[in-house]
């Protein structure tokens, strides 16, 4: 995907450290996403990419930094301030997570409820309507989510998380689940649908090639620091030996042996315990 990046901040990041049950997940992330970009935040499982996330959605507090959202600082903001804030939002969670007991059109009012409370009847049904056809869901509002395959269940997320005009869209894992010819499918939508709503997408995936294809600029974390940004191009050149090792998906490499490193750490201590 090419576009022009704006140069407006619309996330800025700054010192992020957050560990959870004494184990470090961020340490010291700074970043800057602008306004009408989508950033995609790859890396292996548990190196804190949906922390991120949840940081920036005011769903955790960083341990240490500042966090700005579209030029204001969150970083000791009140719940109700995050409440306001979040209304600049969409997200589209891991697994689509619609609620199975509410049609399609109840699904996606349900968040238009929480959000633009000042809004007639008329006219949210209206933008379900229009939501839907976005996402290539026409005359769907009155199915049951059961009806649905994957594909079409990720469709009624995506139109749920844009529903409301956000100027953010939160993307957590959205091709997890899903068959190559499926994930290509939505990998599509979503840079369709982008070009129809412009607005800014940050994306977390450990797909690759979903990555390389959506993305305007990609970050890459790993132990709790930001090791690689830049281009899907620049990824791609990048000779440094753990970014090959994991875009290449290679069972040998840095990654491995600091992992094979630490096993070997934990037996170590095991043996020294059961001697004493």
């Amino acid at each position: 995907m090419s576009t022009k990046t704006a140069k407006k901040p619309i996330v800025e990041l700054y010192g992020i450290k957050k560990s959870l049950g004494g184990k470090v997940i961020l340490d010291g992330i700074d970043l800057t996403i602008y306004e009408g970009e989508t950033f995609v935040i790859i890396g292996q499982s548990g190196v804190g990419k949906s922390v991120t996330l949840k940081i920036i959605i005011g769903l955790m507090e960083p341990d240490e930094g500042e966090v700005y959202i579209m030029g204001e600082n969150m970083t000791n903001a009140s719940e109700n301030q995050w409440t306001e804030k979040r209304k600049h939002f969409g997200m589209l969670f891991q697994g689509g997570a619609l609620f199975d007991s509410l049609t399609v059109g109840q699904n996606i009012l349900f968040s238009l409820d929480h959000i633009r409370h000042e809004l007639t009847e008329d006219e949210k049904i209206d933008k379900i309507l229009h939501s839907l056809e976005i996402v290539g869901l026409p005359d769907t509002e009155d199915i049951m989510p059961a009806e649905l395959s994957g594909g079409m269940m990720k469709r009624v997320a995506l139109a749920r998380a844009i529903v409301a005009s956000p100027e953010i869209v939160l993307f957590d894992e959205p091709t997890t689940g899903l068959d190559p010819i499926m994930t290509a499918n939505i990998n599509e939508l979503i840079v369709s649908v982008k070009e129809k709503i412009k607005t800014t997408y940050i994306v977390v995936t450990h797909d690759i090639k979903s990555a390389k294809y959506v993305s305007d600029r990609i970050g890459m974390v790993y132990k709790g620091k930001l090791v690689f940004l830049g281009t899907a191009k620049e990824l791609e050149n990048s000779k440094d030996p753990l970014i090959r090792q994991f875009i290449e998906g290679n069972s040998q490499g840095p990654i491995t042996e600091e992992y094979m490193q630490a096993i070997e750490r934990i037996k170590r201590h095991e043996t020294v315990a059961k001697n004493r």
